[in-house]
This record gives C-alpha cells, structure tokens and sequence, in this order.
C-alpha cells in the first residue's frame, strides 16, 4: 500500500512539474519569421505571428492578406508543440533562448514526412531585410510556363501585385491555385513563398523585364523542383473548368454508396436528394483547394442560403489511406473546423491516379482535386467544374460565385 502510495505521489508530483513547466515557459508576442529547409538545402521562409488570447497563446500563419489562425499550441519545459487544423500535420519544436528549432513533421497515411525547420522572434521580413530598389513592376497577368518539354508542360496563370519592394499573387492552375503567395522584389530578383500546414512553396526568377521573367524555379516541399518562365500577357487564360472534365458517352448520372463519418452508408438514391439539386464535392482534408472549396460553400452563404431552396451539398473524400479510422478522423477534422453541415462520406479510394474513376464508374477522366459534379432535379448531371480559384485569386473568385450562383439558381428554377 505504501510503495502504491509513493507511486501515486510521484506521478501527482511529475505532472506538477510538467503543468508548471508548461505554464511558465511561453513564446515571445509578435512577428516571428519561420524557414523550412528543403533537401537541396533552400530555406523556404514564411511569417507568423504569436498572440495570448484567453490566457493561451496562438499563432497565425501570415500568407498575403491571408492570417491563418492555429489556435493548439501546447509547451512542456522547453518543448514546443504545434499542431495544425487541417491537413494532419504539426510542428514538433525546442525552445533555445527566444528561438524555435525543431521540424514540420506531415502524417501521410503510411508515411512521415519531415522537413527541418527554425524561427527568431521580432522579424518581420520575409526574404530581404533591406531589398534593392525593384528595377521593374511586374504588377499584371502573366502567362507562365512550368516544366521543360512539352511532357509535363503545365500551363499556368500567373497573378502578380507589386506595391514597392512587396510582392503578392497567386498562380492558376487547371485544378486550382497556389493561394496567398507573398514575398519581394529586388533590382531584378523575383522571391514568393507560401505556408498553409499542408503545402510549402517557394518561388524565384530573374525579372528581364516588365515584360519577361525567365530562370524561374520552383521548389515544393522536402524535395519538389521545376523551373518555370513567364511573359506578360493581360489576355493570358485558363481552359474552360466546366470542359476538362467530362462523363463517359451515354451516361447522364452518376451512381454511389459510402459510408459518412459515422458508418452510416449515403447514396444518392436516398429520399433526402429527390428532387433537389445536388452539389457533389470531390475533395481531401489533405487538399488546400478542397478547403478553399468547402468555405466557400459553408463561410460565403451559399449553403445557408441555397439548402433552404432546395440545394443538396455531399463531399466524396479521397484521403490518404484506405484505412477507415485513420480516413475519419482526418475527414472528422474537416468536419468540425468547417462546421460542416451536409455528410462527408469516405470513399475507401486514395487520391492516385485512376482512384477517383474506378470509385465514379461513369467518368471518362479526372484531372485533380476538387472537382464539382452539379446534379439537377432529375438526377441528370449537368456540369462538371475542375479546380477552384479560392480567394487568393481575388477577382477569379468573385466570378466564379456570381457564375455558381447563376447556375444554381437557373437548375432551381426548372420544373
């Protein structure tokens, strides 16, 4: 009884120290500024900031106008943990002085994933503490090439707003963008990165002119390279979203049956979509599109608004994993961050290549994620949209929810 005794004291006495510890070890207020370092040894930086709400402290990811809070900091001596809201992801981190060092460690289904990482408090710089003066604006539309050849040639869509030495934009992609991006100009030096707890990029070039950036390279990730190049172009464009993706020929619908977050199964069969339009999202909690896509729909009104008339929202998830626990408590997670009102169901597929068609039979191809099948009162499908331009995109984003707007509205109207 006595040595159960000692054994209890000694816990209760650990667990005092460590609340203590936790309680008194704290990171200093303000701007920090962040870099990941790639496996070809770039720092990929990013800026945050670090805030006591409530008597807890929090950080907020700063991409742009973009400040993407992180309410779960946690801190044991001098250890520092901080785990993301999406994505499964976290940073695992040592407090030396007033400095962070550690690593950003991504959960990958089967996999972890690394990437060494360190932050000084009380820097608001991102690339360049004192830049040259910018030899050129390159505020406009660009047209940009990624890749070398013609296989794995991506046409892109770049979106750049200089304001002195700052630089912010964004670039457009068939299946989506690369959201806030933010950095510098300097003399003839192009600089942009972007942190969002899934995707780490960073982006540099040679500006040759206001009319030409060349030598570009793009690193992503641990190990993610290609080169890129660009020309000013006000007229530069995308295809189409709604003509990328497409069904088989002969088909109209589309048939499926998983299970929800809690096992139940959910098909489109069931009483609840009769005769309503229904929005099929086909998403990832790993995809940052996917998240654009799902506040959009939740945080812009048109859930709220549209459900009440007669609209039906399902999101098809493609996680990393085809185990069930591991897929729900990601797409949980999702759930709970968006307060998503319409099911989420686990599709059991991955997000490889062919997963997505050999789940939705009728499809006669799949370019990424998302992709958004509108369904009118009849079951029909009547649009498929690829990617989605999230806020970042600024102007591209108004358009498309005055467009989807429409479209809702006129599948509405039909009898």
């Amino acid at each position: 009884m006595l040595k159960k005794s000692r054994l209890i004291l000694s816990i209760l006495l650990s667990l005092t120290i460590i609340g203590s510890a936790s309680a008194q070890t704290k990171l200093k207020t303000g701007i920090w500024r962040g870099t990941l370092k790639t496996s070809s040894g770039h720092e990929l930086p990013f800026n945050f900031e670090v805030s006591d709400v409530a008597g807890k402290q929090q950080i907020a990811i700063i991409n742009g106008t973009e400040h993407y809070k992180v309410p779960d900091v946690k801190t044991y001596g001098d250890s520092v943990f901080i785990k993301m809201p999406l994505f499964d992801s976290e940073f695992r981190l040592k407090l030396e002085g007033d400095n962070l060092t550690g690593n950003w460690i991504r959960h990958l289904g089967d996999h972890d994933s690394a990437l060494p990482f360190a932050a000084v408090p009380n820097i608001s710089w991102r690339f360049l503490k004192d830049p040259e003066k910018p030899a050129y604006d390159i505020t406009g539309r660009w047209a940009a090439i990624f890749g070398d050849g013609t296989p794995g040639r991506d046409e892109l869509v770049g979106e750049f707003k200089q304001d002195g030495n700052k630089l912010t934009g964004t670039f457009l992609s068939t299946t989506g963008d690369y959201r806030y991006l933010e950095g510098t100009v300097s003399g003839d030096q192009l600089y942009l990165s972007c942190f969002d707890g899934c995707h780490a990029f960073l982006f540099t070039a040679k500006i040759n002119s206001g009319k030409i950036i060349s030598n570009g390279e793009m690193y992503s990730g641990y190990s993610g390279f290609d080169k890129w190049n660009a020309v000013n172009d006000p007229n530069a464009k995308l295809p189409d979203a709604y003509s990328l993706t497409v069904l088989k020929p002969g088909y109209k619908k589309i048939e499926f049956s998983f299970p929800d977050i809690n096992g139940h199964k959910v098909s489109l069969s069931d009483a609840r979509f009769k005769n309503k339009v229904v929005i099929v999202q086909i998403l990832g909690s790993w995809c940052p599109n996917c998240m654009d896509e799902t506040n959009f729909f939740i945080n812009s009104g048109y859930y709220k608004k549209y459900h009440a008339k007669g609209v039906e929202v399902i999101g098809l998830a493609y996680e990393r994993t085809t185990d069930f626990k591991k897929s729900q408590k990601t797409v949980a997670q999702l759930k709970d961050h968006f307060n998503v009102p319409y099911p989420l169901l686990i599709t059991g597929f991955t997000p490889s290549k062919g997963d997505p068609m050999k789940s939705l039979p009728a499809l006669a191809d799949f370019k990424g994620f998302p992709t958004t099948i509108i369904i009118d009162k009849k079951g029909n499908v009547r649009k498929i949209h690829t990617g989605f331009n999230g806020p970042g995109t600024g102007d591209h984003y108004t358009e498309f929810a005055v467009e989807f707007d429409k479209l809702t509205e006129d599948l509405l109207a039909e009898k």
